[in-house]
């Protein structure tokens, strides 16, 4: 997946778990190999590769209900939440832009953008094709945290009491344990990161079951001259996002946490209205550490 992954479970029989933990990497790892735009063979590389070739490819079950579900966040975002964004992610390549120390100019950005767009795919039917070449689709920011949610899945299916997934630090909460009346196990310690301090957390809440996922600018980054590029971009402006540092997100589904903090972060300064209306809760961290949103410092959900 590309970052830190952990798998946490409890319970007595350290057999069964051990036995349980191979099968939900290799759920993961299965994932990854579909899915990944790293690998030659995956789905999404064979998709990218007939962009503009005139060809469609027809697409299985799974595939296809992630390719619905991009569209949903495209609606919902307003067309902010974009996985076509491939070329200006290759534009504002972050090493080397920070190597070169500087900006991509408008043309650039024009042209980048030329092969942007969700709209101009074309899917009906169970195929897919991408008219123009060049254009890309990244399921990044959808299958780590849908990853995450078919382990919970899997685990629960499998008999495990009460286990935790963390994938590049989105969670999932799961197990029989967790969906108890009178859980025997207490809820999951887990930490909000402050985006301005690694070493620290902003918040801590406690799961019995559920997801968190979190979004921003603290990870991977730009600095040019001094300001800081982050590498969430907006599709419709072709510049990387402003406004919060980080955005969190509650959710029951880790996929639904990760795409709720991912678009609020894009939304900016009125990511707050957009999350109130979601009635999930949620934690925005401002460029100066200031945080508002329904989780509370130390508090529980």
């Amino acid at each position: 997946m590309g970052s830190p992954c952990e798998i946490l479970l409890r319970g007595e029989d350290i057999a069964f778990n051990n036995i349980i933990a191979d099968k939900l990497q290799a759920e993961i790892a299965r994932l990854e190999h579909r899915y990944s735009r790293f690998l030659p063979d995956s789905i999404t590389t064979q998709l990218n590769q007939l962009a503009g070739s005139g060809k469609s490819l027809r697409v299985d079950e799974e595939t296809a209900a992630l390719l619905e579900y991009a569209n949903t966040c495209y609606q919902q975002s307003e067309g902010l939440f974009d996985i076509t964004s491939g070329s200006l992610r290759h534009l504002w390549n972050y090493r080397e832009l920070g190597d070169k120390q500087t900006l991509p100019d408008d043309k650039q950005i024009s042209r980048a953008l030329e092969k942007t767009g969700w709209h101009k795919v074309q899917w009906q039917q169970g195929e897919f094709a991408l008219p123009a070449p060049g254009m890309e689709i990244d399921f990044g920011g959808i299958v780590k945290e849908y990853a995450a949610d078919c382990v919970a899945s899997l685990a629960e299916s499998e008999g495990v009491i009460s286990g935790m997934v963390e994938l590049g630090g989105d969670i999932r909460i799961f197990g029989a344990d967790t969906m108890a009346a009178e859980p025997k196990y207490p809820p999951w310690p887990v930490g909000i990161r402050d985006p301005h301090d690694a070493d620290k957390a902003c918040a801590l809440v406690s799961l019995q079951r559920g997801a968190l996922a979190t979004s921003g600018d603290y990870e991977r980054y730009t600095l040019i001259k001094g300001k800081k590029y982050s590498h969430i971009l907006n599709p419709v402006t072709g510049w990387p996002m402003e406004g919060y540092s980080s955005v969190s997100v509650i959710a029951d589904q880790c996929v639904l946490a990760g795409t709720a903090s991912s678009i609020g972060v894009l939304y900016g300064e009125n990511s707050g209205q957009w999350l109130q209306q979601l009635g999930l809760p949620y934690l925005c961290v401002d460029k100066q550490g200031k945080m508002s949103g329904t989780i509370s410092n130390g508090g529980k959900d």
